[in-house]
């Protein structure tokens, strides 16, 4: 259990994390007060370290707490957070060496930018800018959930610790938010590789350690036993499986975060390997959300985890097993990965958004801008969001907090048209674009919201006619009717000859 040494431990590699994230602003030198350079690395990432920015990326708090905490509460369907990450990194090697090269050809810093180059449209662009933005937001508090998690397991035996809880969370967000201001994205990608060693390194020593007490069998066994079905899939649910794995596979490389990340590269062939490398933190990730059930296994794991109300107990079962199975000195530095596993995504995926609303919103009001302006305001927004989206904490349990993701899904789908569709093809019609993203906006969020009465949301999945569905398929499929149907309307309307290319990729 948590006593002086894990504190220590904890405390210690903290100090680590907070150098290299200063002194991301000394490695790999480039002038910071330039956009790419602050935003994107310069866009000079080799791939071992695009590996670690990228693991950072997409193995965040939703990997190390969300998904167990889900798992634990609702059993197997969760278990979807498995092959999504495979089917995933399929699309990212056909999409992002394609996307990266036009990019690079043009300029591109953002997927804004590119739907505005392709569809000549600002309104377009500034949408799909804002979509991208309010889509982080939620993800951004996932992140918050898990680092609360920690500082719970951390703090409890204080005293006070609500009030402790609060004040490490915000010093821990002050520092955070100054790294980035100094440093960029350079300094979250250095405080990646540290997070990612030590998650790594925390998952094989737990596994073995439950393995090594006798407690995969009674995990088993004691799961088997409770009413929720943790090992069999109920066929009512078959299709919200199907629809959450191949949905999220979808959404993810559509993120402002992936798609940053995916351009801080220095070049299409080593975006491919990456992609290529990531399928093996997916090892980790099934592991992980095994922990799920693990929990069952180790009794002192699992009264730890009973002490808390229903509505966070879920966030408890990776630091419950921490705290029971390790030494002390080692689960301090388990405890410090998960910590900045929520902290070092919360970074990159502020720093995305800032971007996008820096290039695609601030500058289309002040075209104007300098160089050095654009780069002061996304360091300026960077922090502002970071802040905003503590307002999503509030309204989803924290057992529930995949939720969080999953809403951040149903957004950022809508995006799917105007940017993937537009690799594709250059005959959609921009309005046509427009207005189907509104619809499925507006659709999902109208479904996300009666799913749940109108109340706390604790599920992304709505009632049909073939069982539960993910509503971000519903929102997605109502998108792509708008687009073609109005596409061909336009064409019939204005003719072929308004539909020939006008820009070769």
């Amino acid at each position: 259990m948590i006593n002086s040494v894990s504190i220590t431990v904890f405390v210690a590699l903290f100090a680590v994390f907070i150098f290299l994230g200063f002194y991301g602003s000394r490695w790999r030198k480039g002038d910071l007060k330039k956009l790419k350079e602050w935003g994107m690395a310069g866009g000079r990432l080799g791939t071992f370290v695009g590996w670690f920015l990228l693991g950072a990326d997409i193995y965040t708090a939703y990997t190390f707490i969300a998904v167990p905490s889900s798992l634990f509460a609702k059993g197997s369907i969760y278990f979807f957070a498995a092959p999504y990450v495979i089917i995933t990194y399929a699309f990212a090697m056909w999409a992002m060496p394609k996307f990266w090269r036009i990019a690079n050809k043009h300029g591109h810093l953002t997927v804004a930018d590119f739907v505005r180059s392709v569809f000549s449209s600002r309104l377009l662009a500034i949408s799909i800018a804002i979509v991208g933005i309010v889509a982080e937001l939620p993800y951004i508090a996932l992140q918050i959930v898990g680092m609360q998690a920690v500082l719970i397991a951390l703090l409890s035996g204080l005293g006070v610790v609500t009030t402790i809880i609060e004040v490490a969370l915000i010093l821990s967000f002050i520092i955070l938010a100054a790294f980035t201001w100094t440093s960029g994205l350079r300094g979250a990608t250095l405080g990646a590789v540290l997070k990612d060693a030590l998650i790594l390194v925390t998952v094989a020593v737990v596994v073995i350690s439950v393995a090594s007490v006798g407690g995969l069998h009674s995990a088993i066994l004691n799961a088997s036993s409770t009413s929720i079905h943790y090992f069999t899939l109920p066929s009512s649910l078959y299709n919200a499986y199907w629809s959450l794995f191949i949905l999220s596979a979808l959404a993810l490389y559509l993120y402002p975060h992936v798609t940053n990340a995916t351009l801080a590269q220095s070049s299409p062939e080593r975006v491919r390997k990456t992609a290529s490398l990531l399928p093996l933190y997916s090892i980790g990730l099934g592991f992980l959300a095994m922990f799920g059930f693990f929990v069952y296994g180790i009794p002192a794991a699992l009264k730890y985890v009973k002490i808390f109300p229903a509505s966070v107990q879920g966030t408890q079962i990776v630091p419950g097993l921490i705290l029971t199975t390790l030494p002390s000195w080692l689960s301090g530095a388990a405890l410090l990965g998960i910590f900045i596993g929520g902290l070092v995504p919360a970074a990159i995926m502020a720093i995305a958004a800032a971007n996008l609303f820096t290039r695609n919103i601030a500058k289309e009001i002040k075209p104007k801008m300098t160089p050095n302006g654009e780069t002061r305001t996304a360091q300026v927004f960077a922090v502002i969001f970071k802040f905003l989206a503590l307002g999503f904490v509030f309204i989803i349990p924290a057992t529930f907090a995949i939720q969080l993701q999953l809403f951040g899904g149903i957004l950022i789908l809508q995006i799917l048209p105007a940017f993937v569709f537009s690799m594709i093809t250059r005959k959609l019609n921009k309005w046509a674009v427009f207005i189907g993203l509104i619809v499925g906006i507006v659709l999902g969020i109208y479904m996300m919201l009666a799913a749940n009465n109108y109340a706390t949301w604790t599920t992304t999945l709505i009632a049909t006619g073939i069982g539960p569905v993910f509503i971000g398929m519903l929102a997605l499929l109502a998108n792509i009717i708008v687009v073609v149907v109005g596409t061909l309307i336009a064409r019939a309307i204005q003719g072929e000859k308004a539909y020939a290319a006008n820009q070769s990729f």
